[in-house]
C-alpha cells in the first residue's frame, strides 16, 4: 500500500519539481490530504454530531467548535503520523517510538495553537467556526512542518 501511495503522489511531482524538493512536496500532499480530512471531519462533528450544541461532560461544558476540535484531533493525529512516517520522512532512522513521541509533542503544541486560534477567531472575533478552522490550519501547518522536519523525524 505504501508503495502505491508513493507512486501515485510522485506521479504528479513533475509539476512541482522546479519549485519544491521531493520531501517538501510529499509533506504538502500528505499533509494537505490529512488537512482536507481534518476539515471535513471537523465540519461533520460540528454540524451533525454535536449539531452546533454545547457538549456537557458533567465536569466541563465544551462549545461545539472546541468539542469538534478535541474529538477530531486523535483521528487525524494518527492518520497524519502514519502518512508522514511512511511517505514523507522515510529516510529518518529514529526508532518509530521516538518518532511517535516527538510527533505527539509537536501535535500537542498544534492542538494548543488550534485551541487558542479558535477561541480568538470564533469567541473573540465572532467568525464562523469552519472558516476559522481553515484559517487556524494555515497557521498550524507552518508550525508543524518546521518542527516535524527539524525534530520529530530528524535523521541521527
Amino acid at each position: 500500500m505504501k508503495n502505491s501511495i508513493i507512486k501515485f503522489i510522485d506521479a504528479f511531482y513533475f509539476l512541482f519539481r522546479r519549485f519544491l524538493p521531493l520531501k517538501t512536496y510529499r509533506y504538502a500532499v500528505c499533509g494537505g490530504g490529512n488537512l482536507v480530512f481534518d476539515i471535513f471531519l471537523y465540519f461533520v462533528f460540528y454540524n451533525f454530531i454535536f449539531a452546533k450544541q454545547n457538549l456537557d461532560l458533567h465536569f466541563v461544558v465544551l462549545s461545539p467548535h472546541i468539542a469538534s476540535l478535541f474529538f477530531v484531533f486523535p483521528i487525524t493525529f494518527v492518520t497524519g503520523f502514519l502518512l508522514q512516517k511512511f511517505i514523507t520522512f522515510q529516510a529518518s532512522n529514529l526508532p518509530w517510538q521516538v518518532q511517535f513521541f516527538r510527533y505527539f509533542l509537536v501535535g500537542m503544541g498544534a492542538l494548543v495553537l488550534n485551541y487558542i486560534c479558535l477561541k480568538i477567531f470564533v469567541d473573540g472575533f465572532g467568525f464562523y467556526p469552519t472558516p476559522s478552522k481553515v484559517l487556524t490550519t494555515f497557521i498550524v501547518v507552518i508550525y508543524s512542518y518546521l518542527l516535524q522536519n527539524a525534530f520529530s523525524f530528524k535523521r541521527i
